[in-house]
């Protein structure tokens, strides 16, 4: 077995009662943005580079794809951690099919994996929160 085929992976799916217009808002928006992850001065261009804060510390990021409210993916650098997040938004009846992947977990990094999973649960919620009120 290859190092690569050991990487792991955290995914969440949700269907949000929104459509993939509005939710691209919420992940594009540096206000928005703020208000469901971290701080941050994120920019949707490919190649931009920026940096989430929060109470614990930061992650390093590059915009890697762009495809207006289709999908997003950026990479995520934080404590030995190097990892890409990939948002696909998909049309659905209910409104869109949210799903968010975040890979390259190595064998050795359990907890950053098991806190991964943990952190996804309540960033989605805050997510939700807010584009429950955002207009």
């Amino acid at each position: 077995m290859t190092a690569a085929t050991q990487l792991r992976s955290v995914v969440v799916e949700r269907e949000v009662p929104h459509p993939p217009e509005k939710i691209w808002r919420a992940l594009t928006q540096p206000h928005l943005i703020q208000e469901w992850l971290m701080k941050n001065d994120f920019q949707p261009k490919v190649g931009h580079g920026f940096k989430l804060h929060g109470d614990w510390g930061s992650v390093d990021c590059e915009v890697l794809e762009v495809e207006a409210n289709r999908s997003l993916a950026y990479t995520w650098s934080a404590m030995g951690l190097e990892s890409t997040v990939t948002w696909t938004l998909t049309p659905s009846g209910a409104g869109t099919h949210l799903r968010m992947e975040q890979a390259g977990f190595r064998p050795d990094q359990e907890q950053a994996y098991r806190g991964a999973h943990f952190g996804w649960q309540k960033f989605f919620a805050s997510l939700e929160e807010v584009l429950a009120r955002a207009a």
